[in-house]
């Protein structure tokens, strides 16, 4: 009796789940296409762009005044003392160890900036793509970038239009 009353219980549960999963509606989006065509996410990378911009002419400029310096004590390499040429050869290798300091702090400051504009811009677009799958009605929302097969509804062109993207 025990074994029928659990048996009709596994077989419920399992009926009730297989259910429950038939009637969830899945849709998919790009969420990286989404992103990219944001307004917000060109104007980041404009400035990204322009600050990147900035940090190279600098570190050409640094760059060209090593050079040159270099090529003067280079030439004046024979009528120095031993002991200027020692100096001078150090002065250069932490000129150039300076040089890949900033490069790496330029790289370091950019890559901030990038994650700290990109924050905001991605809580927008998961709310629109949460608020357009609420009105549709979906329960679940899958990135296409994971998908295997994409049979369900892609929200990409109802979330643009929510956020007023053509």
């Amino acid at each position: 009796m025990n074994a029928i009353k659990t048996l009709l219980l596994i077989t419920i549960f399992t009926l009730g789940f297989t259910t429950v999963n038939a009637q969830s509606k899945v849709a998919h989006i790009n969420t990286e296409e989404l992103i990219a065509a944001m307004p917000e996410s060109k104007a980041l990378q404009a400035k990204l762009e322009k600050l990147g911009k900035t940090y190279d002419d600098e570190v050409n400029t640094k760059e060209a005044e090593l050079k040159a310096k270099f090529q003067r004590y280079n030439a004046e390499f024979k009528t120095q003392t031993e002991e200027t040429n020692k100096q001078r050869t150090q002065e250069v290798q932490q000129e150039a160890q300076k040089i890949e300091q900033y490069k790496a702090e330029a790289m370091k400051d950019l890559q901030k900036q990038q994650n700290e504009g990109l924050k905001p811009i991605i809580e927008k677009a998961m709310k629109a793509i949460e608020d357009v799958a609420a009105e549709q009605g979906f329960d679940y929302v899958l990135n296409v970038n994971t998908l295997v097969v994409a049979k369900g509804k892609d929200l990409l062109p109802d979330v643009k239009a929510k956020l007023g993207i053509q």
